[in-house]
């Protein structure tokens, strides 16, 4: 039997069963030949000496979870446009989470937002980080209060406009504000073992922030998190950059990275589209 008859026998079998593998197709091949591929936004590793785990797609227990679609990130009038808009537009950053929301859209898979907010009361803390310092300075995702959605429509802290058909369609989830950039401090573990989720792929904003917060905060209660390189994207300054800081981890963290296209094939072919 012909090492083509087998793969397509092997991938007949995934598609029976509602399981794709994503960051192993095409493994073999690249393997025989050398070629050395390390993760980028735009590519998936190979050959880069590390394990490759893979991640199954599981249309029983695996979710989106996006964190932080909003108009302080993802706007061009956002308020921090100036460091994350090149990244932003080099990965395709908008146009790929769109896409994510879409497929999800069209096969049922479930979706989660882990967003970020402040309230006047987070701006009497009597520390911050760097970061959290800058974001309060900036009045980034300011809102006046857990209960009060006054100028709220169009904020800095609202979703990307052309999100919200999906996030506002009575199914996506929409966990409580996460305060610095992990999970732990809302209840983002909560509402996906309830519905139980326990495979996750994860993008959002900012990459080597709370994208990152959560792959690790996410890891750590249990769950198996791939990370999609170019529906993120993170502030690039002079000195430095969120972004690159973030693929290392990515890729020596989670159990798979790899792009928007390959993924919302993998999700349309494990439903079966």
């Amino acid at each position: 039997m012909t090492k083509t008859r087998i793969h397509d026998i092997f991938v007949v079998g995934m598609l029976a069963s509602a399981t794709v593998t994503l960051a192993a197709w095409h493994t073999p091949a690249l393997a025989q030949d050398g070629t050395v591929q390390v993760a980028t936004a735009k590519s998936r590793p190979m050959n880069d000496g590390l394990p490759m785990p893979g991640f199954d797609i599981t249309t029983a227990d695996t979710a989106i979870v996006i964190t932080d679609p909003q108009n302080d990130f993802l706007s061009p009038e956002g308020v921090t446009w100036g460091v994350v808009g090149q990244n932003i537009t080099e990965n395709g950053t908008v146009e790929n989470l769109h896409a994510l929301f879409e497929a999800a859209e069209e096969t049922g898979m479930p979706v989660f937002v882990s967003p970020h907010y402040y309230y006047e009361h987070d701006h009497r803390w009597h520390f911050e980080g760097t970061l959290e310092r800058l974001m309060h300075d900036i009045g980034m995702f300011d809102r006046p209060g857990a209960l009060d959605l006054n100028g709220f429509e169009g904020s800095g802290a609202d979703w990307l406009e052309q999100y919200k058909p999906f996030i506002d369609n009575g199914k996506t989830v929409v966990t409580s504000p996460h305060k610095v950039y992990g999970p732990e401090t809302n209840d983002l573990v909560l509402q996906l073992r309830k519905a139980g989720i326990d495979k996750v792929i994860l993008g959002g904003m900012s990459s080597n922030l709370c994208t990152e917060s959560h792959m690790r905060g996410l890891i750590e209660a249990g769950f198996e998190v791939m990370i999609v390189t170019d529906a993120t994207a993170g502030a690039i300054t002079e000195h430095y950059d969120g972004y690159a800081a973030s693929l290392t981890n990515f890729r020596m963290i989670a159990s798979a990275v790899d792009t928007t296209a390959n993924t919302v094939t993998a999700i349309r072919s494990a439903y079966g589209m």
